[in-house]
């Protein structure tokens, strides 16, 4: 398997642990190179598997998804072309992934797809959740929150929060306006209050 196969070059990593990852992607391109493609999967698996672990079920999902995802990836590299940073297009490749992996899943369809606009949510345009109001939540009961909300909910959360993700990055990362990214924000932060609030 390629993944395994990356893994075992020894001593490449060293060798080019100087190039940008832009560097990287454009001599793995020229060169079909699974060796050094193991350096980039080094770089990287750790960060891919943590978003594949936001939408996955388990650990094992989430390991299923990051090997599919460095796989698609190989094949994809070459349509990298170097407008953003590397990691933005990655995060937004593995990001993109994960969602059309959900939807394909017909068990697990987008609970707030279809959900009717409430007075509460319309509420929402002039009174946002205050980040602090996020911070202050205690970390047990959060990530059981997290758990209960729908992976999209979840996955701009984790952005924002745990990778710290700007208004125009998450609007560049999901091909969205700022404001639909802003309000897609608050309803994702009040539905995790909401939840948060009836655990006990």
């Amino acid at each position: 398997m390629l993944i395994n196969q990356t893994r075992n070059g020894s001593g490449r990593e060293d060798a080019y642990k100087d190039l940008s990852d832009e560097e990287l992607v454009a001599k793995i391109v020229a060169n079909n190179d699974t060796l050094l493609f193991g350096v980039l999967y080094d770089r990287y698996v750790k960060m891919v598997y943590n978003k594949c672990y936001g939408f996955a079920r388990s650990d094992d999902e989430a390991e299923d998804l990051t090997q599919d995802i460095f796989l698609m990836l190989f094949v994809k590299l070459a349509s990298f072309k170097g407008k953003s940073k590397f990691s933005t297009w990655l995060y937004s490749f593995t990001y993109n992934f994960c969602v059309n992996y959900v939807n394909r899943d017909k068990q697990r369809k987008m609970s707030d797809q279809s959900v009717a606009m409430e007075d509460t949510e319309y509420k929402l345009a002039q009174d946002d959740v205050p980040d602090e109001s996020i911070y202050e939540l205690k970390a047990n009961k959060l990530a059981k929150a997290l758990e209960m909300i729908s992976p999209e909910n979840k996955s701009i959360l984790l952005l924002k929060y745990q990778d710290g993700a700007s208004v125009k990055e998450l609007s560049d990362l999901l091909e969205l306006g700022e404001s639909a990214v802003k309000m897609r924000l608050k309803r994702a932060k009040t539905k995790l209050l909401e939840i948060y609030n009836t655990l006990g």
